[in-house]
């Protein structure tokens, strides 16, 4: 066996092991990072031929290999921004560059700008939503995405256009009798506008509505008459169809024709009493951001309306382990990772999102000790082969003298 393979293959084992201590070292020092999956130092042997009675010392290899398919711990926060997958698939963020990559860190926080980033600076990515409707997704690449934004265009304001009234008219009233009841309607502009129903019995079994609306200078303006028959048991038989209010504009902002359902109005031996209600809501500011465990954000305004606005895309490759890994703790496309297929949360494969969670790095500490003092003592020992046949050699070369 020759002293200089001897050496060689001494200089292998510590290179390996050095490795090894680099991949643990990487593990510990991200034992706390959101989403972070450990590597792994596997070995594998290097063998030279032998023969003539003589063996020719090889070495030892290693490949890195990381667990990026294993899944995490979770810990919960108070963040509605901040995510975690339950299961198979990835986020879908933008880098600086404006390459998109994939991650499991959804430590996600609404920046100025509306756009959702998370600790390492990466934007997550989905497409437009509109209520009722998925996306159309590209399902075998990044095309097509969008920048998640939850600034939601500042004062949000839903004009009305229907409402609904429900109550009893008193049967035993005389003929003259008046009461009226007010019901609030938002304008084009979200301004709140006071309707005034009044309700006056015209006849035995018959009463008339006018709706109506008074401005600041005191001035009523009549939107819509209508006249109620009931029948010998109370039952409203006329109008059939809801009472509409014409337009209006008012100071500017439009007031629009209001469908107002009066088909469950009775009349009855009772006291008067009527309710309604109707749609539309008034300028309000954003409030926070919900996220659904399969992935639609809706941007949630103070007056309480809910609009959903973005989903949010996930990708997954046939061989996970095989990602590029990249700084940030982000995934590229390789070679031996298979084709980016894409997708939703809760469907086709792909596991949940959830909201107030984030996923926890796999690292096991107690093993990654463990490894260290392993490779430490491995080390040492190669060094001594190392040494050893360096003192083989010197005693041949004192031969000579």
């Amino acid at each position: 066996m020759s002293l200089y393979g001897t050496m060689r293959t001494g200089v292998s084992g510590m290179n390996a092991q050095a490795n090894r201590l680099g991949t643990v070292g990487d593990n510990i020092a991200n034992s706390s990072t959101v989403g972070y999956k450990k590597a792994t130092t596997e070995f594998s042997s290097m063998v030279l031929p032998s023969g003539g009675g003589e063996y020719n010392s090889g070495g030892v290899n290693t490949n890195v290999r990381y667990s990026i398919d294993s899944q995490g711990s979770f810990s919960y926060t108070t963040s509605t921004t901040d995510l975690a997958i339950n299961g198979n698939g990835f986020f879908i963020v933008q880098g600086a560059d404006g390459a998109k990559y994939m991650t499991r860190a959804g430590n996600f926080e609404a920046q100025a700008d509306g756009s959702l980033r998370n600790a390492a600076g990466f934007k997550l990515m989905g497409y437009p939503y509109e209520a009722g409707k998925d996306p159309t997704i590209v399902i075998n690449g990044f095309e097509g995405l969008q920048e998640i934004n939850v600034k939601g265009g500042g004062l949000k304001a839903t004009p009305s256009t229907q409402g609904s009234v429900t109550g009893n008219l008193p049967a035993n009233e005389a003929i003259g009798f008046k009461k009226s009841s007010s019901l609030v309607a938002f304008d084009s502009q979200g301004n709140s506008r006071l309707l005034n129903l009044e309700y006056e019995k015209t006849a035995a079994n018959a009463w008339s509505l006018t709706v109506s609306y008074k401005d600041a200078g005191g001035t009523v303006t009549t939107l819509a008459t209508s006249s109620l028959t009931f029948d010998a048991t109370g039952k409203l038989t006329a109008p059939t169809t809801p009472v509409t209010t014409t337009a209006q504009t008012i100071d500017g902002a439009e007031l629009g024709a209001l469908k107002i359902d009066i088909g469950q109005m009775s009349q009855l031996g009772a006291a008067y009493s009527v309710t309604g209600n109707i749609d539309g809501k008034g300028a309000s500011a954003v409030d926070k951001v919900e996220i659904s465990k399969d992935g639609i954000v809706s941007i949630l305004y103070k007056n309480g309306q809910s609009i959903p606005t973005y989903r949010i895309a996930m990708a997954n490759v046939q061989s996970p382990n095989n990602l590029t890994p990249l700084a940030g703790n982000v995934y590229a496309q390789s070679r031996d990772s298979g084709v980016v297929v894409m997708g939703y949360a809760g469907s086709s494969g792909y596991g949940e999102i959830l909201s107030n969670t984030l996923e926890n790095s796999n690292v096991d500490i107690a093993s990654e000790l463990t490894s260290m003092i392993e490779s430490q003592r491995n080390y040492t020992a190669n060094s001594k082969v190392f040494q050893t046949g360096s003192e083989l050699l010197e005693t041949l070369v004192n031969l000579k003298r």
